[in-house]
């Protein structure tokens, strides 16, 4: 591992090699990526692989749109040797309250404006999207098209393949104990394979995105938070879209192979670093998802895990710098949705960083928001 980079990315998921791919296509090659286990270890190989575009606050509905496009062409672009998989079935979204569907009217007329053609649906006409859905207390949904699903895996070696194929480096196994400064800018990166001199730091480590701030002597309101998901047998394809219910706080796909794959909020989740896997979540998941898809309860589960969303008080990610400390920039806080949204993330950091102007206006999203009281509230996770 060498003992200087121009640029220090800390986490190998997702956003820290599309981060790391978009500085070197920009011309800063000398860029090394750090992470403590293997690549896609953490949340991003964890997650529930769904891309979607149906947001309710403009910059995650902005980044994902432009992220959508980016992973149509994403096997081309990066001269992939395999296939990222991306599978446009299209997201429906299910409103079993009133509340819940004054928000999905409100949601659909921002989408509208920036070009996202979303189809309001009565509770016919979403079962004539989803024949198996249970319309009982429906009250309306939405359905986009373009949604879909892809493999992370296969898009972090993607992005992974192309960065160093542009010199990146990329130290997997290497964990980050400590960020050295002096006199108000970064200096360096402590690892337990050595020190690495630098003066531009990028965190992009997940769930483990507050420690590494708090490494660097900034706070910042993002805490990690467990999600659960399960995985079934494979079955006959009988479901094309994503269905997903705030209300229920589950979302379910089939995924092309014929598996379900699918994930539970749970609103009573504390804080914390655990991976561990409940029973507690398998009878609930069981249960609500069989009643919202009553096929289903005929299909025997494979396996369940955990992963963990990184949060921020406004379900909004962090993406800049800080005042506080020259030279330390941060992609955290995505509250559980950083995969779909790392094309771009990876974009609006490089042009940060290299000090371009950026493809969206990232000073919305940056860490002073919370101190101005200019948050965004993204009502749609789950």
């Amino acid at each position: 591992m060498r003992k200087s980079a121009e640029v220090v990315v800390i986490g190998g998921g997702v956003n820290g090699v599309a981060i790391a791919y978009e500085l070197a296509k920009r011309g800063c090659k000398d860029v090394l990526v750090l992470e403590k286990e293997y690549l896609a270890s953490g949340a991003t190989g964890r997650c529930g692989a769904g891309v979607r575009q149906q947001w309710g606050t403009e910059m995650n509905l902005r980044m994902s749109i432009d992220s959508v496009k980016l992973f149509e062409t994403m096997n081309q672009d990066l001269e992939y040797d395999k296939d990222i998989e991306f599978k446009q079935g299209g997201y429906l979204l299910v409103a079993y309250t009133e509340a819940g569907w004054d928000q999905f009217k409100k949601n659909v007329s921002l989408q509208r404006q920036y070009g996202l053609d979303v189809k309001l649906c009565n509770p016919a006409e979403a079962r004539e999207i989803v024949p198996h859905l249970n319309t009982e207390g429906l009250v309306g949904a939405t359905f986009n098209q373009t949604d879909g699903h892809c493999n992370p895996f296969h898009v972090t070696d993607a992005y992974a393949k192309a960065a160093r194929r542009l010199g990146v480096e990329i130290s997997t196994y290497t964990e980050v104990t400590g960020i050295v400064t002096e006199k108000g800018r970064v200096i360096g990166v402590r690892t337990d394979k050595g020190d690495i001199a630098t003066t531009t730091v990028v965190n992009a480590a997940g769930g483990h995105g507050a420690i590494i701030a708090q490494m660097a002597g900034i706070d910042i309101p993002v805490y990690p938070e467990r999600h659960q998901i399960l995985v079934t047998e494979p079955v006959a394809p009988i479901q094309g879209p994503m269905v997903m219910s705030f209300h229920h706080h589950l979302y379910c796909q089939q995924t092309p192979h014929g598996s379900f794959i699918m994930g539970l909020g749970d609103p009573t989740e504390k804080p914390g670093l655990s991976h561990r896997a409940t029973w507690q979540f398998l009878e609930e998941m069981a249960q609500k998802v069989t009643w919202l898809l009553p096929p289903l309860k005929d299909i025997r589960v494979v396996r369940q895990w955990a992963g963990l969303y990184d949060m921020t008080p406004d379900r909004t990610p962090i993406l800049g710098g800080t005042p506080e400390l020259a030279g330390f920039h941060m992609a955290v806080g995505f509250s559980g949705h950083g995969f779909m949204l790392a094309p771009m993330t990876g974009i609006l950091m490089a042009e940060h960083i290299l000090g371009l102007p950026t493809s969206l206006p990232i000073e919305k999203i940056d860490l002073g928001r919370f101190a101005r009281g200019e948050l965004f509230h993204e009502p749609s996770v789950v």
